[in-house]
């Protein structure tokens, strides 16, 4: 049984060939390995117009739905979710402004990031403020015209490629209850005062993640996004978007983790016969699909409910965590079928195992999902 319409398995379909084609499963690998931005990459993208499928067509997009992008999302996650976040940040960052955003705003941002001139970051994580994003800290006074910034943002994906501007979550009114005096200001990261380092991390090596230092950094009034104060709902809004793209991207990699896994079954001979033949590996690779499918579901069961604008966090949140863990469940058993092969680069699934190991951490930690997946289990009384 196939749930996507004649129309929706073809675009699915090139997806898939522009990432055989035009990227590759060489490219990615070696990105990762060269820990470099995939610049090349994303500018065909960009050519193909896919970075306007979510803008509205009045704004010069596609005017595409969540459930169009939740597909091409888990195809360009085939090769690994790093080299999909490079394109899923700026879009689901991008329709913050699309929603939130100023005509002047718009007009300053949108063609430039759908035409591939600009590229978009979201600055939500502190050191002090995690799961707990309204504990953020780096303040943003006014001063004339301005607003200051100064503080430190930590986990801030893409921030360090070039031409970027982050929206970034600062504190703007301290004196009132802590999800309220939050605002959200876009900075380009070419500001003075911005001093931003792409960590070493074990993953997300291509696209990258930072630690921001904000130093007296100034930004024009204008560039606040939304009323002042109006930051946590324009974050917890961005949230149910970003959580539907990463997820159906896990879905898209963890695919390509069966996938190779089971190739090499069939291809490795053991004790004369190919390793598939022994009932472990069958099984423990039927498994692997069985979750797979699973969790492809929960994505386009949340996708089709967030683009019929129905309230989805439960839904969200369970195609998040169970495509996060899915990932993460079927990388380390790929690892384990293809034994000391598996510890090599060309391999891939020593990449895919570490891409999954973030992500039941970034884009909230599947304690948070699960919490939220609680919370919409209480009874009405």
């Amino acid at each position: 049984m196939n749930f996507l319409t004649d129309e929706q398995r073809a675009w699915h379909e090139t997806v898939d060939r522009f990432m055989d084609k035009e990227v590759t499963r060489e490219y990615i690998r070696q990105h990762d390995m060269d820990r470099e931005y995939p610049y090349e990459a994303y500018e065909r993208i960009a050519k193909e117009g896919w970075l306007r499928l979510l803008i509205p067509e009045d704004h010069g997009g596609f005017g595409g739905d969540i459930f169009d992008y939740a597909i091409m999302c888990e195809g360009l996650g085939k090769y690994g979710f790093d080299f999909a976040t490079s394109v899923l940040v700026p879009t689901f960052t991008g329709m913050n402004i699309v929603k939130f955003g100023t005509d002047a705003q718009k007009d300053a941002y949108l063609e430039r990031f759908m035409s591939g001139q600009i590229r978009f970051s979201i600055s939500i994580s502190e050191p002090m403020a995690g799961s707990d994003a309204a504990s953020t800290r780096t303040r943003a006074q006014i001063d004339g015209d301005d607003y200051v910034i100064k503080g430190q943002k930590l986990w801030c994906s893409g921030a360090a490629a070039r031409d970027v501007v982050i929206a970034m979550l600062v504190r703007t009114d301290p004196e009132v209850a802590k999800h309220k005096g939050l605002s959200v200001l876009l900075v380009p990261n070419d500001t003075e005062g911005l001093a931003i380092r792409k960590l070493p991390t074990l993953a997300r090596r291509s696209t990258g993640t930072t630690e921001i230092f904000v130093d007296d950094a100034r930004v024009p009034a204008a560039n606040r996004l939304g009323a002042e104060g109006q930051g946590w709902e324009i974050i917890t809004d961005h949230l149910e978007l970003e959580r539907i793209a990463v997820a159906a991207a896990y879905v898209g990699n963890a695919q390509t983790a069966v996938s190779d896994a089971l190739q090499y079954a069939h291809e490795r001979e053991q004790f004369d016969r190919p390793i598939f033949d022994f009932q472990v590996l069958r099984h423990m690779l039927a498994d692997m699909q069985t979750q797979v499918d699973a969790a492809r579901l929960l994505v386009y069961r949340a996708a089709e409910m967030a683009a019929k604008h129905e309230p989805c966090a439960k839904e969200v949140a369970m195609a998040k965590l169970f495509a996060s863990e899915t990932l993460q469940t079927v990388s380390r058993n790929g690892m384990q079928i293809l034994g000391g092969h598996s510890m090599l680069p060309e391999a891939d699934m020593e990449r895919y195992f570490r891409e999954g190991m973030q992500c039941t951490i970034g884009g909230g930690t599947s304690q948070v999902q699960r919490t939220i997946i609680a919370q919409g289990m209480r009874l009405k009384k």
